[in-house]
Order: C-alpha cells, then structure tokens, then sequence
C-alpha cells in the first residue's frame, strides 16, 4: 500500500488522530497552515473529488458534518472555520486520497491564494 493517508488509516504511519469511525478518521496536519488544521478522509480510498460518485452523496456529507463538529469541539464555529477540498496537483492536491481540510483560528484572506 503506497498511498499516505491509506497508511494513516491502517496505523501503519503514526498520525494525531482527532476523531474515527467506520466511515471517516481525521487527523491534525502534519504541517498546519492555521492553529486548527485538521484533516477528514474516508476510510475507502478514492483518489480525488473527480473520483466521487453518487453512491458517496452520505460520505461526504459524514466529512463535512465531522469537520462542522470538530471545528465546535475546538470552539470555532462561532468566529468562522473553512473547509476545502483541493482538487489535483493544480490546485493543490499533493496526496490523491480525497481529504477535507478543516482551517481555523485565523483571519482567512479571499480569494484564497
């Protein structure tokens, strides 16, 4: 198994895991870019948001909904939080496992750079 996240999700790499269940796991990043930066990804690997069909409507759904809960954990939700899905290497994607960033605790700029 070559993918990083899929190595995360089965222990096999170390990660600071925030919150798992039978569908997602999230973890903090490794190199957070806001003092809240964690990550949602599905259990099952699938590569990019282009990847996504309709029968993973409920999953996605189970991200944001996981990510809108822990940005209310950490006491984000009331000054604001982003979410984002990165999209291939052009738009920032560097691992292609699909994953929801979770950003908070800074002024965000728009648009984002």
């Amino acid at each position: 198994m070559s993918c990083l996240f899929c190595r995360i999700i089965s222990g096999e790499i170390p990660a600071s895991k925030v919150y798992e269940d039978d569908r997602v796991v999230a973890f903090n990043d490794i190199n957070p870019q806001a003092p809240m930066h964690v990550l949602v990804v599905p259990r099952a690997h699938i590569a990019t948001v282009n990847d996504l069909a309709e029968g993973h409507d409920a999953l996605v759904g189970a991200m944001l909904r996981r990510a809108a809960a822990i940005a209310r954990e950490r006491g984000y939700d009331g000054s604001g939080y982003r979410t984002v899905f990165n999209c291939n290497a052009q738009a920032g994607q560097s691992v292609f496992h699909l994953h929801l960033h979770v950003l908070g605790g800074r002024a965000m700029a728009w648009p984002p750079g």
